[in-house]
């Protein structure tokens, strides 16, 4: 069975080789009928501690690596920083 993965925002990074990522996800609502976001926190595994607040991570299932981390930081992109 594929391991999952997911989309997120990285929004924090202050535990050693651990990144907090927020994953968003969109539904239309069954009574409503309008679209909602909702959205959960992750740790990630971040092995090099190349991530900061801001970068748009993928990260995949993982074999418990610790209490709360359960997935792994599997590719990334940077944000621009702008001056």
């Amino acid at each position: 069975m594929p391991k999952r993965q997911l989309q997120g925002v990285v929004v924090s990074d202050k535990q050693d080789k651990t990144v907090v990522v927020r994953v968003e996800r969109r539904f239309t609502h069954p009574t409503l009928k309008k679209t909602v976001r909702r959205s959960k926190k992750y740790q990630a595994h971040d092995e090099k501690n190349e991530f900061s607040i801001g970068d748009v991570v993928w990260i995949e299932e993982h074999k418990p690596i610790s209490k709360s981390k359960r997935w792994a930081v599997v590719q990334g992109e940077k944000k621009q920083k702008v001056q």
